[in-house]
């Protein structure tokens, strides 16, 4: 069942289809009163610059409402046999994770792989032997999986103490939201993919305009030791382009952030809960990501720069 966008109130329908897909009226929520969900007439563009933007809406829109079946109304068919539009079903939501899990797995195993080519200058022989990026490209995909995994173990364990907190400890008979009502455990790992187009978009404009200089290990030592002697100059040398990894900052800081936010949308639960859930799902990724440096064959001069480069 679809839900309203704006306070998650489940909802029979969320649009009227009068004749043709094109001819269609919004459905006003009936708890606030607003429209239940608006994305119903936007267009894709749209849709994407606001799950860059981290919107709300547009998070339970593709995760709750994409694919709703409509209230039906035709001329001359009686309403028992109008034509059904089904509700996406578990099988189309799996493959739409395979879609955009593999493509985001190509593109973490990319990056991966490109920049042990510039760290090592394996050019001649990684052209010789493609078995190298096949290697990253497996390694990739065990360390998603990994995530994937232990954050949906993370969220059922959240998801089974703020039950057993609200009718045990609270003693709360009242009923649970809309969004709590229509979970399923594979729009987990949904949400964390669509919380990674933000990471992506922003990668793609560091490749477009990338930064003037690059980090140096004198620059990390100078900043290191600012910490210790000058904190206040730290913090104000710390932004500096030789200091300052920005690619890793949008991977790992506004990355986790972004997939926070995304969880906080689909658990309906405090940030700290969901912020605990990402740690739990980082430290068995990081834990894996130990084990297949050594099968990739990366050596430990490489550690740090594979355990960095990684989009969950």
């Amino acid at each position: 069942m679809p839900v309203c966008i704006l306070c998650a109130h489940p909802m029979p329908h969320v649009y009227t289809e009068y004749e043709s897909a094109d001819n269609l009226r919004l459905e006003q929520c009936t708890s606030c009163r607003q429209l239940a969900d608006p994305y119903i007439k936007r267009g894709a563009l749209t849709k994407f610059i606001d799950v860059v933007l981290l919107k709300r809406e547009v998070y339970r829109h593709l995760l709750f409402n994409r694919g709703a079946e409509p209230r039906r109304v035709i001329t001359g068919i009686p309403r028992s046999r109008a034509p059904v539009v089904h509700e996406i079903s578990l099988q189309e939501r799996w493959w739409l994770i395979m879609r955009l899990g593999m493509g985001l797995i190509v593109v973490d195993a990319y990056i991966r792989w490109s920049h042990l080519l510039e760290n090592h200058g394996f050019e001649s022989r990684v052209s010789q032997d493609s078995m190298l990026f096949l290697k990253v490209f497996l390694g990739c995909l065990i360390e998603t999986l990994t995530f994937h995994c232990g954050t949906v173990f993370a969220s059922l364990c959240v998801l089974r103490f703020l039950e057993f907190a609200r009718t045990r400890m609270f003693r709360s008979k009242g009923p649970v939201s809309g969004v709590r009502q229509q979970f399923r455990f594979s729009l987990i790992p949904l949400t964390i993919f669509y919380s990674s187009i933000t990471k992506l978009f922003l990668l793609f404009l560091l490749t477009l305009y990338p930064p003037s200089g690059h980090v140096t290990s004198e620059g990390a030592a100078r900043l290191q030791d600012l910490c210790q002697t000058d904190p206040l100059r730290c913090l104000y040398e710390m932004f500096d382009e030789d200091k300052l990894d920005r690619e890793w900052v949008v991977r790992n800081v506004w990355g986790g952030m972004a997939a926070g936010f995304g969880l906080k949308v689909v658990l309906d639960c405090h940030p700290v809960f969901t912020t605990l859930v990402i740690l739990a799902g980082w430290a068995v990724k990081t834990t894996v990501a130990e084990l297949v440096k050594d099968w990739v064959g990366v050596d430990d001069q490489d550690k740090d720069l594979w355990l960095a480069y990684s989009i969950p």
